[in-house]
């Protein structure tokens, strides 16, 4: 068959309003409460950004990447086994495993290369890797990289995955979930897989990248009060609740060094610059130091989720700051955020593939650093659009409306 022109390619995706477009963005104008500028001096307050804890502009963590870059330079310049290990990124592994409860932890120059190397390491031909249908795409590619068997379970289906654990009882099986699923914001229900795992002495893989630093009492995340033992494979990522870049793997000593020896992404890549280490531990430092930035989080999310209530939002049960507004469709996801950004609010439009067809939507997230102002402001901006543009679409994906 013969290869389509690219130039026809992009065209049909516009047409179907799949085309994806990068907004520049200049800077923080006020980076204590999530006022950015564009490239072009126009400012607007950001609700699409993972800064849960709104530790990316934090001065202390400014200053500790700074301060570190003026002492070992802005990179690394070889991978970790090269000579690229620093003393920064000895610190911070024993820092995570530290604040994770394991004995060690390993550094990945990001989130989708630590899921796509521990999954390749841990599942081999002959083996089978189970997903939640909604799993983040660097877990799938993980899966499909890996060479062995590759089924999925209808998503947060825990009875569903014991079932596929039964079914393969002589192979070798790593189960791989998220712990807050990125796109709907629900949480995993992990105390089940867990169990269901160690029944089966199957590995229990947790991407915990939305949820660490954010939920729990102590802010250890979706698995908090689940012992190593539950989940022997804890990935976390330092980009989104910390504030920084990278991400990191969580086990027992024997895990770490077989992925040293074994992960092919950790293997091949030149580590992370020390200076990102070094504000990754003084994010560290503070969101331990500082529990408020995650309460405010979830009281504002709270907040952001009666409002919305009132004003007729369609959103999804999500009580995490993840909260998808749905529309149903590409080019009303589109075109809500196009209004949005009139008024002055960047809000990402989340389209087919990232979400299934019918379920497009606005995927709205929630900061410490937001003010109880910009969130109702931008309830209110949510209530106007609807009320002005007939663009939110209803579809049959089981959107909790009020009173239902």
């Amino acid at each position: 068959m013969k290869r389509r022109p690219l130039g026809e390619v992009l065209a049909e995706l516009e047409r179907r309003h799949l085309i994806r477009r990068r907004t520049t963005i200049d800077g923080f104008v006020e980076p204590d409460n999530r006022l950015v500028t564009t490239a072009s001096g126009r400012p607007f307050v950001d609700f699409s950004s993972n800064d849960y804890l709104g530790l990316s502009h934090h001065p202390a963590v400014v200053a500790a990447m700074s301060a570190c870059a003026s002492r070992s330079g802005a990179g690394s310049g070889a991978s970790h086994l090269v000579t690229g290990h620093g003393i920064e990124h000895e610190r911070l592994e024993e820092e995570l495993a530290a604040f994770t409860g394991r004995e060690r932890a390993l550094l990945f120059s990001t989130g989708y290369m630590a899921n796509v190397g521990v999954i390749a390491a841990l599942a081999d031909r002959g083996e089978s890797v189970l997903l939640d249908r909604l799993s983040h795409a660097s877990i799938i590619d993980g899966a499909l990289l890996s060479g062995a068997r590759f089924k999925r379970y209808a998503h947060a289906d825990a009875d569903a995955a014991e079932r596929m654990l039964t079914e393969s009882p002589d192979e070798s099986v790593l189960l791989a979930t998220d712990g807050v699923f990125s796109m709907d914001g629900d949480i995993a229900p992990l105390p089940r897989l867990a169990k269901a795992a160690r029944a089966h002495a199957a590995w229990l893989m947790v991407d915990d990248a939305h949820g660490i630093g954010v939920l729990g009492k102590t802010g250890r995340g979706s698995t908090e009060g689940l012992s190593p033992e539950d989940v022997p494979v804890l990935v976390g990522t330092l980009g989104k609740a910390f504030g920084s870049f990278g991400a990191f793997v969580a086990g027992s000593g024997d895990l770490i060094e077989y992925l040293i020896q074994k992960a092919r992404p950790y293997i091949y890549t030149t580590a992370l610059p020390q200076p990102v280490a070094a504000a990754t531990r003084k994010a560290l430092e503070i969101a331990e130091r500082e529990p408020w930035r995650r309460e405010r989080v979830l009281t504002l999310t709270a907040r952001f989720r009666k409002g919305a209530h009132a004003a007729q939002l369609r959103l999804l049960d999500s009580n995490t700051p993840i909260q998808p507004v749905v529309l149903g469709s590409a080019r009303a996801a589109l075109q809500a955020q196009a209004d949005l950004f009139e008024a002055g609010f960047s809000v990402v439009a989340i389209r087919a593939p990232t979400v299934p067809k019918g379920s497009e939507r606005l995927r709205v997230t929630l900061s410490a650093a937001h003010t109880e102002e910009q969130v109702d402001a931008l309830v209110e901006n949510l209530a106007r659009i609807q009320s002005a543009r007939n663009v939110w679409e209803r579809s049959d994906i089981g959107a909790v409306l009020p009173n239902e």
